[in-house]
């Protein structure tokens, strides 16, 4: 990959924010060079490209590096504008795209990091907002949820399913089932209907490896400082 046309993306393979960039860079066709980071032991590249925050993901384009998740996507679809379009052209639904977009926050995750009460509280919080979701996106999808057979994911479906698409392993943790199609039949179809999608396939994390991680996370979170 020449310098005039350098795409590398640091991420981390559990990150639900840095699936994004890969999962938009997949669809768009872009070749780039993926480096996985040790969130322990962070590369002097990433300190230096993300100075500010020190997180995954982050895109360095000739360069030059663009950090968050959701401004990478929008850099994403400005610099390379041929088809396939991340988010519409028309500026109304381009707003609508980007207001669900920042509707799905990380609670997912939140409830996943509480334990106790907390976590109760934080799942309540998470089943509202699907309530919410499950209502609202029906503006977005007045026909149900299109197969993605003839069009390519796009910025919404790839917030949503990066937050989403592993539900299993948060319903291990909880140990009961919380995205049921009895409750959220548009949010389950959509999961369904993107699933189909081989880069969906190529980014998902592996769910048995994902739950470890979670484990071994709540293990040490439940471990108390030594003296």
């Amino acid at each position: 990959m020449t310098e005039e046309n350098s795409v590398k993306l640091h991420g981390f393979w559990a990150s639900p924010f840095a699936m994004r960039p890969v999962f938009a860079l997949k669809v768009k066709g872009i070749d780039f060079e993926y480096i996985e980071e040790d969130l322990s032991n962070k590369s002097e590249s990433l300190l230096k490209y993300n100075p500010v925050h020190k997180k995954v993901p982050v895109l360095v384009h000739n360069g030059k590096p663009i950090s968050e998740s959701l401004i990478i996507l929008e850099y994403i679809d400005e610099i390379w504008t041929d088809p396939p379009h991340l988010l519409p052209k028309d500026p109304y639904l381009r707003a609508k795209h980007r207001f669900w977009a920042d509707f799905f926050d990380p609670t997912i995750l939140k409830t996943l990091l509480a334990e106790g009460e907390a976590q109760k509280m934080v799942l309540d919080e998470l089943l509202e907002k699907m309530d919410v979701a499950e209502e609202g996106l029906k503006e977005i999808f007045p026909n149900g949820v299109p197969p993605f057979e003839e069009q390519k994911p796009g910025y919404l479906d790839i917030v949503f399913y990066s937050l989403y698409g592993t539900h299993e392993a948060a319903e291990l943790i909880f140990g009961k089932k919380f995205l049921t199609v009895e409750r959220y039949p548009l949010l389950v179809s959509w999961v369904n209907a993107l699933k189909q999608v081989p880069e969906v396939n190529e980014v998902t994390p592996s769910i048995p490896k994902f739950v470890e991680l979670l484990h071994s996370i709540i293990r040490q979170r439940s471990v108390p400082p030594k003296a």
